[in-house]
């Protein structure tokens, strides 16, 4: 293609026609218009054809068919002088036609044309290219002409000819050697659109056809900034802020990232993947540039890779304390729509979806083809793993192949048949479980039926899947008390959540679970008619004046903790339960003077001391519908009331007329929430009495602060601690044999049905940088929880000689020893928690710890901790090939560097 026009004029010929050479006029024309070199023959692509003026062609055309070399319709020399608009730019003009303005003649014979008569002095020839369009091939008589800009100086257009077939990269290695852009620095395009936005020429390899450039664009270059950033990506606002950040120099790749909200996780691997050496100088060094793969349909068009680069650079470049990477978390949410927002994540999940995304952008492999899976089939396991691993490496071949992949050999057996099944597969990281105790820490709080006492918490080790009977048994241990003497509950809100059975299971009870353990009558039981004692739930109430205009309305609100009360069914009367309850409260709760209390009458004492007994008695925790408005209290202070019907419930038991008590007594619902005025046998409900006080008078003869109190039992002393445990336990683990589970089963092809086989995986080829997911959240159908076992792990020398089973390479036992090189920390619990990062910087050796936006140095002994979450481990081979000139000096750290972390309590997001 015709590059500049005045170039072009440049290095035309003037040639002067050599009549002594010239064939015969039969000759001259069966050469320009037939046989191979003739304008009759097919277009060939990327081949060049001439542009003659039509008149000129024509005349020449009269002057080879009259036959005569003397005549006077000899053309002259080609003159094309009618197909310009000028004679200096040389530009054609527009709207030529092929037939009328124009022939089109091969490069052969416009040749011998110009051999036997010349072209007019100074003009170019007009050469034009064959292009292959869709569905057609045609001589690309307009080419493309585009205004090439520099992004720091858009006014200063330079215009540059291409074919539409010319690829993008031609472009910008025109614009490089236009505006002398060095080698080292690194550009990209853009194209300024009709209506004036901007769109990015990503994928240079394309032509310009594909990339639908035309005529009069505007293409800009822009060149990557010192610190990493790119001109076209900050605001104008902050470019201040830019000159003075590019000042800043520390040590490349000590380097925040700031928290937006939540994205602690993502800031973790990011940080962790940024310090995997061969990965971060693939990046630095552009040879991602010449492998994005924009057609890869499992891929994300190249802008992960490309967003993840750009941070990269930034982190690496010097120029930074901290970054902000709202572009990337961008990019990571359009594509992965789990990590839109921002919720917190797993900093393991992130980094399996950056490093599939990464490998697939990267794909050296453009077109995937089909690769059947093969089964062992008795054959060597040297010629089935080099198998499998070609197959692998057919449609998957990336830096993220190269650098963090490895083989597993997975072994199958069929537990009917015998049916062995071996395959190799590849995998990107180790999930490795942590060793799980089969025994709980529960923390409870026991409460006495000796008044005296104040409520015991207690630190109980029980079976992981045991029962409530198991958790009172522990307890008797400490307390000597016999389990059948206990009944446990969750308090939740000064109400009794659940009324637990012996039978239930420990799993439903959370760690969170306020669980107090009564000490009740060993006569009684909820919902034992049997026994000789009934076990009544006491609740805690104060009249409170709501909020009625003429306060004639009150409304009770519940306080303290509620009690379970063992009362003998003999002496189930208002008055009695009074005299309980006072007994029961007695620690926190002052009994009144003589002088105080009126004792009654005596004759309405005769008359209603005793009682009918409840009927059936429900047990357990059962709940009425829904919370409903307390009322008003109905209860003994009033006067005796007449039974509405004839249930023998507790809301009909006589009422005793006292002047002075100290409280009342009423049959509430299982919240606690309304008063109960009937009581039906037919629904089995448990009764439910509710204390209620009058403000003054709980304020005159109740201790708050000793109705709370409590004390810790020795064993709340005791720091049960966890053995720790050897990452090399936890790699043992892995490789063990163990059965599918029910909803996993394996397809046995010799029973031709689904079996419950066993499966042990084994490690047969490891990667350079081998990443090591520690399994530190269960979840389970009935639990989920975060096991936080201390997990030892060396800083150097892990040594995997003894777990990888192919054969090995005594002479070289470097290719199975591996050195740390960072780790993703995640301090909290399931529902919060914070990640940072620990990481080897590969300039200076120095280890850093990561927290967001803050980066300090640490010493290799505060590495280790109970936070650790995932490992990087590269291989020592490695680690000697990368390794830095000697006699380099450490660079100072950042300022941006705090003091050291408390390796054991981080804050939370």
């Amino acid at each position: 293609m015709a590059a500049v026009a005045a170039n072009v004029a440049a290095a035309a010929e003037d040639r002067e026609p050599q009549r002594e050479n010239v064939p015969g006029l039969e000759s001259q024309r069966r050469q320009i218009e037939n046989g191979e070199s003739g304008r009759e023959r097919p277009l060939r692509a990327g081949e060049s054809w001439f542009l003659v003026e039509q008149h000129w062609y024509k005349q020449w055309e009269v002057y080879v068919q009259g036959g005569d070399q003397d005549s006077g319709t000899f053309p002259g020399c080609i003159n094309n002088a009618d197909l310009f608009e000028d004679q200096v730019n040389w530009r054609l003009k527009k709207g030529l036609v092929e037939g009328e303005d124009y022939v089109l003649l091969p490069a052969a014979a416009w040749h011998y044309l110009v051999d036997w008569y010349g072209l007019e002095h100074g003009q170019p020839p007009i050469e034009r290219k064959v292009v292959e369009l869709p569905s057609v091939q045609k001589v690309e008589v307009y080419p493309v002409e585009l205004l090439l800009v520099r992004h720091s100086d858009m006014d200063t257009p330079h215009i540059a000819q291409f074919s539409h077939t010319d690829s993008v990269d031609l472009v910008l290695r025109t614009a490089r050697e236009q505006f002398v852009v060095s080698p080292q620095e690194e550009t990209r395009l853009w194209i300024k659109n009709a209506e004036g936005s901007f769109e990015r020429l990503c994928n240079t390899r394309v032509t310009l056809l594909d990339a639908a450039l035309k005529t009069g664009q505007v293409v800009i270059m822009e060149t990557r900034n010192k610190d990493g950033t790119w001109p076209s990506a900050q605001p104008q606002a902050v470019n201040t802020a830019l000159e003075e950040d590019e000042e800043f120099q520390g040590q490349p790749g000590i380097c925040g990232l700031t928290n937006l909200g939540n994205t602690c996780f993502m800031n973790s691997a990011l940080q962790c993947l940024s310090n995997v050496p061969q990965l971060t100088e693939y990046f630095l060094k552009n040879h991602y540039l010449e492998e994005l793969n924009f057609c890869n349909p499992l891929g994300m068009k190249g802008e992960i890779a490309e967003a993840y680069a750009d941070l990269v650079k930034q982190a690496w470049s010097g120029h930074h304390r901290s970054i902000v990477p709202h572009v990337f978390k961008t990019k990571v949410g359009h594509f992965a729509s789990q990590f839109l927002g921002y919720q917190q994540h797993d900093s393991q999940e992130l980094l399996s979806f950056l490093l599939d995304g990464l490998h697939e952008d990267l794909n050296r492999v453009k077109k995937k083809e089909y690769v059947e899976l093969c089964d062992a089939a008795g054959r060597p396991d040297q010629e089935v793993a080099q198998e499998a691993w070609q197959n692998h490496k057919r449609r998957n071949d990336s830096v993220i192949v190269d650098t963090f992949h490895g083989l597993f050999k997975s072994t199958l057996v069929c537990p009917d048949c015998g049916n062995v099944s071996v395959t190799f597969d590849p995998f990107c990281y180790l999930s490795v479980p942590l060793p799980v105790s089969h025994k709980r820490v529960m923390e409870v709080f026991f409460v006495s039926m000796d008044p005296r006492r104040k409520p015991e918490q207690h630190r109980l080790v029980v079976p992981k899947k045991g029962k409530i009977s198991d958790l009172c048994v522990a307890l008797a241990k400490h307390t000597g008390m016999s389990p059948e003497r206990m009944m446990v509950a969750d308090v939740f809100s000064h109400r009794f959540y659940k009324i637990y059975q012996l039978e239930e299971s420990l799993s439903s009870i959370l760690d969170r679970d306020d669980i107090f353990i009564y000490e009740v009558s060993g006569r009684s039981a909820i919902g034992e008619n049997s026994r000789e004692d009934v076990v009544l739930p006491i609740y805690l109430r104060e009249r409170t004046p709501a909020r009625d205009y003429n306060n004639s309305y009150y409304g009770l609100m519940l306080f303290g903790h509620p009690l379970l009360v063992s009362v003998p069914r003999d002496r189930l009367s208002w008055d009695a339960l009074y005299h309980i309850l006072l007994y029961r409260l007695s620690r926190y709760v002052t009994r009144p003077s003589s002088d105080d209390e009126d004792d009654g009458d005596e004759k309405d004492m005769e008359d209603k001391d005793n009682i009918p007994k409840p009927g059936h008695v429900a047990g357990g925790s059962s709940q009425d519908s829904g919370p409903e408005q307390a009322g008003p209290s109905s209860g003994v202070a009033g006067g005796s009331r007449a039974p509405v019907d004839n249930s023998p419930g507790p809301s009909h038991w006589p009422q005793r007329a006292r002047r002075k008590h100290l409280f009342t007594l009423q049959t509430v619902n299982s919240n606690g929430t309304s008063d109960r005025s009937t009581f039906n046998e037919d629904t089995h409900a448990q009764p439910y009495i509710a204390i209620d006080w009058e403000p003054e008078m709980k304020k005159r003869y109740y201790d708050e602060v000793e109705a709370e109190g409590y004390v810790k039992h020795d064993c709340v002393g005791y720091v049960l601690k966890k053995a720790p445990v050897r990452l090399q336990e936890c790699i043992e683990l892995f490789t063990t044999v163990e059965t599918l589970e029910k909803e996993n089963p394996w397809y046995c092809p010799t029973c031709k049905q689904h079996q419950l086989a066993t499966k042990k995986l084994d490690l047969w080829m490891l990667p350079e940088t081998l990443i090591i997911h520690l399994k530190r959240f269960s979840y389970t159908k009935f639990s989920r929880e975060k096991l936080d076992t201390l997990v030892e792990f060396p800083i150097r020398d892990l040594d995997f000689s003894e777990f990888v089973i192919k054969p090995q390479n005594e002479s070289a036992p470097e290719l199975y020893k591996y050195d740390l090189i960072a780790v993703s920390n995640h301090y909290g619990g399931l529902r919060d928690g914070h990640y940072t990062t620990f990481a080897c910087n590969k300039d200076s050796g120095q280890w850093h710890y990561f927290d967001d936006n803050s980066v300090s140095p640490v010493t290799e002994n505060q590495i280790e901790s109970k936070a650790a979450y995932v490992l990087f481990y590269q291989r020592q081979d490695v680690a000697r090939r990368l390794q830095p000139q000697p006699g380099l000096a450490e660079p100072p750290a950042s300022p941006a560097c705090g003091p050291p972390p408390n390796s054991e309590f981080m804050d939370v997001n």
